[in-house]
């Protein structure tokens, strides 16, 4: 799609039921604080007087620009560093407001909430008592190493996919949908090439580039493992929404069985020993 001016658009529907307007709002918002910021986004462009989200035919829609780029490689210890500032600075400008409509990372709220769900009518009855125990084994034994930890927004879904490298115009940051309100070190640990203490290399240059603009707290490493327990949990929340859509039974054809389920549980399982054993420091590495 082109503007009058020839300016290449993407037209973004938003799926009905995923989010709420006020949420989506969030969103725009988010993107607009880094794009004034000087920050590598791609911001919604305004939509006449009803701002950058309008409603067509009972879908809420939004228009950008599109940038083009390649998905982020890693090809130099360096770039580790720019990651860290890059974050950094999009922290920053998360920090100018809260979202009030966007989750928590949250054992106790965000993750409790995906189980809640998931155990409603989604896993099998005769799976989902073993299930709930199971997740809320990890959410007991994370939710005390979240207590007093900062939050504010952040792009919460920042893996390499959603960096793209642009050559000679740097990086840049796509794809806020799943922002939130969380710790810092979620925005860290999905860039990892593996668990923290097969990469302590890599985390220690990505907080020499995050600290140029803003302090790191290294105790908040000991959320990786806890984090991504919720996050294997959201994603099961996830495909459990979109389990009657054609597309993604055929892509997830296995999804919903016992011997799924049974899988996901011996996951979340192992998963606990690495919430339990992961020391709280980098230097413990």
């Amino acid at each position: 799609m082109r503007a009058k001016d020839g300016t290449k658009l993407i037209v973004k529907f938003y799926r009905p039921g995923r989010w709420s307007r006020e949420a989506i709002q969030d969103e725009h918002d988010f993107i607009g604080n880094c794009s004034e910021a000087e920050l590598p986004v791609v911001a919604p462009l305004p939509i006449g007087a009803s701002g950058t989200l309008a409603e067509y035919d009972g879908f809420l829609f939004a228009l950008f620009p599109k940038c083009a780029g390649r998905q982020l490689e890693i090809i130099d210890e360096t770039i580790w560093a720019r990651l860290g500032s890059l974050v950094a600075r999009m922290h920053n400008a998360g920090r100018k407001r809260p979202a009030a409509h966007r989750i928590t990372l949250d054992p106790q709220l965000s993750m409790l909430s995906d189980v809640e769900e998931l155990c409603g009518g989604i896993i099998p009855p005769r799976m989902a008592e073993t299930f709930r125990a199971t997740a809320t084994q990890l959410i007991r034994a994370a939710a005390p190493l979240f207590e007093g930890r900062e939050r504010f927004r952040i792009h919460g879904d920042c893996h390499r996919g959603n960096i793209l490298d642009r050559l000679d115009q740097g990086l840049l940051l796509i794809d806020f949908d799943d922002m939130a309100m969380g710790p810092p070190v979620q925005d860290l640990w999905l860039l990892l090439p593996d668990r923290p203490g097969k990469a302590a290399r890599e985390i220690e240059l990505f907080i020499s580039g995050y600290e140029r603009f803003c302090a790191f707290d290294r105790s908040s490493l000991r959320l990786i493992e806890p984090l991504r327990a919720m996050r294997m949990v959201y994603f099961l929340a996830w495909c459990g929404r979109q389990r009657d859509d054609y597309v993604f039974k055929r892509n997830f054809p296995d999804f919903g069985s016992e011997v799924f389920w049974q899988r996901e549980i011996n996951d979340l399982r192992e998963q606990m020993g690495f919430v339990l054993d992961a020391p709280d420091t980098i230097g413990n590495y």
